[in-house]
């Protein structure tokens, strides 16, 4: 009598298939740790969009061989940068109460279908902050920090989205946010989560010249 391998059964009834690239793929012979500045995003994109899976959260939390691709945003207006705190009830347990300047969330198969990963990008900033005006997208860089357990299986790609007006409010696993400017920001830093960090360092270097 022959045997089979039983499939993977989702940790919880809120598991879901998210998209993930095998790090290798990601990488290749490269290797980027912290914050990698991008001009563009089109290599990215092609190679996600070749290599792309989508397998259950519960196993790619644990499974440093794959990278769960996660979109960050970074609202700012006037030189001042939407600064957020997240809620103790964040559904990520690593992240809980941490300063974040970054919105962001997995992606899943229907997210993009038809789209592009930017395209979803601006409909998760929307689904997790109230915000009324338009949005110019620049892309910042690439995020890939594995100093931590959050990093080794997540692999960020920073947008800045220039917005024409200050009207903007959280909801949704965000506890509150305030526009700051870089040198108020820096009051939190050390309360910031690492990816806000680098992606702070990063801002405050560009401004600097």
């Amino acid at each position: 009598m022959s045997q089979t391998t039983p499939k993977s059964i989702p940790a919880t009834k809120q598991d879901e298939k998210i998209l993930v690239v095998p790090a290798r793929k990601l990488f290749s012979n490269t290797s980027i740790n912290g914050f990698h500045p991008l001009k563009d995003f089109d290599f990215y994109a092609n190679l996600i969009a070749t290599n792309k899976e989508f397998l259950w959260r519960s196993d790619m939390e644990q499974d440093a061989t794959y990278k769960q691709i996660i979109p960050y945003l970074i609202f700012t207006h006037n030189d001042k940068y939407f600064l957020m705190q997240r809620r103790g009830s964040a559904s990520e347990q690593r992240l809980k109460n941490k300063r974040t300047l970054g919105i962001g969330g997995h992606i899943r198969e229907d997210d993009i279908a038809g789209k592009d990963i930017i395209d979803w990008a601006k409909r998760e900033f929307h689904e997790e902050v109230n915000y009324d005006g338009t949005l110019d997208v620049e892309i910042l860089g690439l995020i890939n920090d594995e100093s931590n357990d959050v990093g080794m299986v997540h692999t960020g790609f920073a947008f800045l989205l220039k917005g024409n007006n200050p009207n903007i409010s959280i909801r949704s696993e965000l506890k509150e946010g305030h526009l700051l400017t870089l040198e108020e920001c820096a009051e939190y830093y050390d309360a910031m989560e690492t990816w806000t960090q680098l992606v702070f360092n990063f801002l405050k270097q560009r401004t600097q010249g």
